[in-house]
């Protein structure tokens, strides 16, 4: 079955929302583990921050090189960015909504709930990354290859 019609369809921000309810609703059938209260929101606030560090230096890099980040139209980029946080991984703002995913699994604490992680991943590398990779190999050629090769895609 081919499933190309998903291809920049869903925003990643959405991918990530229907990932965390049915996260919270299978946690309200499950045992937590076995982890304080306390020790759960300080890890949990600890991930945040770095998502939102992440999540916001790549967007100020965006903002300065005055491009898009529009996650659905990537044929709207101006410009390929890879100073900053882009020289640790090719889509910080999808790493960004990783973080959150992970900061949900560590507020809720049930570790079956970890399952999301690498779903969400594997979602977003076919169903989004890779339609934009393409895109911009087509527009930045060799600038896109020397990144890719340079830059890892998640981390």
């Amino acid at each position: 079955m081919d499933f190309a019609w998903l291809e920049l369809r869903v925003p990643p921000p959405a991918v990530a929302l229907v990932l965390a309810m049915p996260m919270w609703l299978a946690s309200t059938r499950m045992e937590p583990a076995a982890v304080p209260y306390a020790a759960r929101t300080s890890a949990a606030a600890l991930i945040a921050a770095a998502g939102v560090a992440v999540g916001l230096s790549a967007v100020v890099l965006f903002r300065r090189r005055a491009t898009t980040i529009n996650p659905v139209r990537p044929s709207e980029t101006s410009s390929l960015v890879t100073t900053g946080i882009h020289t640790l991984s090719r889509n910080p703002l999808y790493l960004s909504l990783l973080l959150y995913l992970a900061t949900w699994c560590a507020f809720l604490a049930r570790l079956p709930l970890l399952l999301a992680l690498p779903l969400f991943m594997l979602y977003i590398s076919r169903f989004q990354i890779a339609p934009e990779e393409r895109t911009l190999a087509a527009q930045f050629a060799d600038e896109f290859a020397s990144c890719r090769a340079r830059v890892r895609r998640w981390l």
